[in-house]
């Protein structure tokens, strides 16, 4: 009895580990655990000696089945879930613009709001790190402001009108339009919120202080096409002034406790979402987009890991990144 067991263990543990192997999004360790605790299930009962507190493990032959079937339920519906936030959303590959290029500052929350978008859309771009002090890179434009998105050398600006009009592009109205009208408005109504209130309550968290200032600048400079001399410049000089306006901008935003606002912030998010994965249901919709790409600069500063520490956002900013997956820019 305990080789046939030994024998239907190993038969059934190579299946599953093949089964689930196969299940496209499913961990590694997910699959073990799954395999090894319906293995045991399926393959044994336990017994208890009477008038003995032993206790022995016997093959259950009947059980194998069910255990079986139950592994594979498992398995397929995790490997579902996974691939239901996993998955991207490519546009028809005749849609797909030829050229895209972004013309950025790398810390800019408008800017990571373009970039989240085509991400997740899986849309190949080019990035210009413009220098914040000199603004050679965008010399050439009438408008001097970043983002500005060159799609196949027609000029688009301003973050939400630049995903408005290239989601008509690579969508179409049809597909645009087929969201219900109370879903509409719920979008469009965060994604307001966004522009007019998130937004705001970032460069205050970003240049806080003056460490908080350099961390930030760092960052900015550590991801653009900047000389030694132009690095130090805009680091120093960028940092300072920054930590000047973001001073300015408690004051004119009335904002007393720069954390205390920021956590505010996105916990009147997270009570938005009201117990769903994201806004836009089982996946994310272009206001999720937009929560997440001016977040995701922040993320792994003081700022973002305080947010984090202290509110609700991690869940939902981990699916974000799991939906939206590898960055689609295009490396120089």
């Amino acid at each position: 009895m305990r080789r046939a067991s030994t024998l239907a263990s190993s038969v059934l543990s190579r299946t599953l580990s093949s089964t689930l192997h196969d299940c496209s999004g499913l961990s590694t360790t997910s699959a073990a655990t799954i395999n090894h605790r319906f293995l045991h299930a399926a393959l044994f009962s336990t017994t208890t000696s009477t008038g003995s507190s032993s206790t022995r493990r016997i093959f259950n032959p009947f059980s194998t089945y069910l255990g079986v079937a139950g592994a594979l339920v498992s398995a397929a519906a995790a490997a579902s879930l996974s691939q239901e936030v996993l998955a991207k959303e490519p546009p028809p590959a005749e849609l797909v613009p030829k050229e895209v290029v972004l013309y950025q500052y790398e810390a800019c929350p408008f800017c990571n709001k373009v970039k989240a978008y085509l991400d997740y859309y899986d849309i190949p771009y080019k990035v210009v790190e413009v220098n914040p002090i000199s603004k050679k890179e965008i010399k050439w434009s009438d408008y001097k402001k970043v983002p500005i998105l060159l799609v196949d050398g027609e000029q688009l600006v301003d973050s939400s009108a630049i995903i408005d009009k290239l989601g008509n592009k690579i969508h179409g109205k049809e597909i645009v339009d087929s969201a219900s009208d109370k879903d509409d408005d719920e979008e469009k109504k965060w994604r307001r919120w966004v522009d007019n209130h998130l937004v705001h309550v970032l460069s205050p968290n970003i240049y806080r202080n003056t460490s908080e200032a350099l961390e930030s600048f760092d960052y900015i400079t550590s991801n653009g096409n900047f000389s030694f001399t132009e690095r130090i410049t805009v680091k120093y000089a960028g940092a300072a002034a920054m930590y000047f306006v973001s001073k300015n901008l408690k004051k004119k935003y009335n904002i007393t406790d720069e954390r205390a606002a920021l956590y505010e912030a996105v916990e009147t998010w997270v009570d938005a979402l009201n117990g769903r994965e994201f806004l836009g249901g089982s996946k994310p919709n272009l206001a999720d987009l937009a929560v997440f790409g001016v977040l995701r600069p922040i993320r792994y500063l003081r700022s973002g890991r305080d947010m984090v520490e202290q509110t609700r956002i991690g869940d939902w900013y981990t699916r974000m990144e799991n939906a939206v997956g590898e960055s689609s820019r295009m490396k120089a």
